[in-house]
């Protein structure tokens, strides 16, 4: 499994389509990943295939969301949403599916281990990836207490003592909650005042061990305050 990601390259990153651009010449053999700057979900399999050593073999399509393309529904992802990767002549969206996918299908270091019991405890927490976010959107919108999803998580880093991530080394179920903690650790700070590292020396440790990995820290492009902005106002009508 990969323990460390310092040799990945950094890479020019392209701008965003929008409604004006062109698309790509579709299912010409190239494969592209379509993400949006922005968006979690697209950052999740944006760090995979960073994390695999894949930048020569996928490329990356960055979609303008507020306004994009009309021939991103029509040609390439009818549902019209990010992540979506373009191989092998089809288009495969949702994006525990692409991590999973990319660590199957593509050379490069595995992110999931070979152990029975760390692969089924890598489901149980790649299953709760969902509850997790929508528990913490819904406390803050319902004004109720927001700690208990990062106290999971406490408790699933808790279980680990080969190392500082959830299954001991960095894998995908570590790629699966570093977009969402990225954004909910400044969120809650800004909304809540509330730390969400306070007490949770676990959760603590994993974020400054996070950020140490270049394959994740290179897909942290928007401005924390961005970020912000766009979550108050898309989700809390702030």
């Amino acid at each position: 499994m990969a323990t460390s990601t310092s040799d990945v390259q950094v890479e020019a990153l392209p701008p965003a389509l929008d409604s004006t651009s062109e698309p790509p010449t579709i299912f010409d053999g190239t494969t592209r990943l379509y993400i949006a700057y922005i968006c979690p979900y697209a950052q999740r399999v944006w760090i995979a295939r960073n994390c695999k050593g894949l930048q020569e073999k996928i490329k990356l399509i960055a979609i303008d969301l507020p306004n994009r393309p009309d021939w991103y529904k029509e040609k390439v992802y009818p549902p019209n949403k990010v992540p979506a990767l373009e191989h092998n002549n089809e288009v495969i969206g949702e994006s525990l599916d692409l991590i999973k996918y990319l660590d199957t299908n593509f050379e490069g270091p595995a992110l999931l281990p070979n152990d029975p019991a760390k692969r089924e405890f890598a489901e149980e927490l790649l299953s709760y990836a969902g509850e997790f976010s929508s528990g913490v959107i819904g406390s803050i919108k319902g004004g109720t207490y927001v700690g208990a999803p990062f106290d999971y998580l406490e408790a699933a880093l808790s279980k680990s003592s080969d190392g500082p991530f959830f299954l001991g080394d960095f894998s995908l179920v570590d790629i699966a909650y570093a977009p969402f903690v990225e954004r909910y650790q400044p969120l809650l700070l800004d909304v809540n005042k509330y730390d969400i590292t306070s007490g949770r020396p676990k959760l603590a440790s994993w974020i400054e061990e996070l950020n140490k990995i270049d394959g994740y820290t290179q897909t942290k492009v928007i401005d924390p305050a961005e970020i912000v902005a766009n979550i108050k106002q898309k989700f809390l009508g702030l």
